[in-house]
């Protein structure tokens, strides 16, 4: 009596171990593709480390009062490029 389960529960293992394996096979499978997909994207990138954006900061105002021209600085660690003379003059022409 007891053999007549056997055959049954035996299907039922053989189901679950295949399911299991098939299951792996296909997490593998996708791994691979993301993997592959990451590198192409990696290859194609147009992010480089090495490329630096410069942009402008306003440091100052520039006024002119009557004669005479005054910067005043938002920004004090600018000064000693003033003082250098570390700078150039862009204007409308």
């Amino acid at each position: 009596m007891p053999y007549d389960l056997m055959v049954p529960f035996a299907i039922l293992i053989l189901l679950v171990i295949y399911l299991i394996y098939s299951r792996q096979m296909y997490e593998k499978e996708v791994v691979e593709v993301y993997e592959e997909k990451f590198e192409q994207w990696k290859k194609h990138s147009s992010h480089d480390k090495s490329e630096k954006i410069v942009c402008k900061e306003l440091v100052g105002l520039v006024f002119k009062e009557d004669l005479s021209v005054t910067v005043e600085l938002l920004d004090n660690d600018i000064a000693h490029r003033l003082q250098r003379g570390k700078f150039s003059i862009k204007g409308q022409g």
